[in-house]
């Protein structure tokens, strides 16, 4: 197979529906892509298909990272954020918003305990 067949193949196969893709409900993401797509400029109400070709690819390559950091995972025995962090390590835009999304994760997340707490000690007071 030569290079251009092989990237026509290529194309032809990113055209059509995966076979996984074809399995999953379609529109699971559409009103969240369709707000994204219009933060970033486009109509506020695209195309259908347009949105749905969208969806195709982010769940295609949100899939393929996954099953990335899944093999990474298997040579521990486990998976961990660890892996998803080492597979965006040469991109430093996506590394630094995995880490300010990890942080901003850990600061919500010791403000429930700090509510928690606060709640249960309002309602020891008031029995």
């Amino acid at each position: 197979m030569n290079a251009s067949s092989s990237g026509k193949a290529r194309a032809a196969s990113s055209s059509q529906p995966s076979e996984s893709s074809s399995k999953r409900k379609r529109g699971i993401f559409q009103k969240e892509l369709q707000h994204m797509m219009y933060g970033f400029g486009d109509d506020p109400n695209p195309l259908p298909e347009t949105v749905a070709l969208v969806e195709d690819i982010v769940l295609e390559y949100v899939t393929d990272f996954a099953h990335k950091a899944q093999d990474m995972g298997s040579k521990r025995g486990k998976l961990s954020v660890e892996d998803f962090l080492y597979l965006v390590r040469k991109d430093a835009p996506k590394l630094n918003r995995c880490k300010e999304l990890l942080s901003m994760q850990e600061e919500l997340k010791q403000a429930r305990k700090a509510f928690d707490v606060d709640e249960e000690k309002l309602a020891a007071s008031l029995d």
